[in-house]
């Protein structure tokens, strides 16, 4: 089966009990929406999510070698 394979780069505590940075494998096609969800994230969380250094939407499709980065919602007041 062919995959194509894309750095994941998590940013604040979406690292806690996860990663700061891996690549992994997945299926042609993917998008960033499947990505987070498979990292159990909920998609109310992400507050910024980059393709390759630039704003990107969740239906995103990825390619091989893409760097995704995932920032949570940041809080404060």
């Amino acid at each position: 089966m062919e995959q194509i394979h894309v750095t994941i780069k998590l940013f604040a505590h979406f690292r806690n009990g996860r990663f700061k940075e891996a690549n992994h494998p997945f299926a042609p096609g993917v998008d960033c929406r499947q990505i987070i969800l498979g990292l159990g994230l909920g998609l109310g969380e992400v507050g910024i999510v980059m393709v390759n250094g630039q704003h990107a939407s969740l239906d995103q499709r990825l390619k091989e070698q893409d760097t995704l980065a995932l920032f949570p919602l940041v809080g404060g007041g």
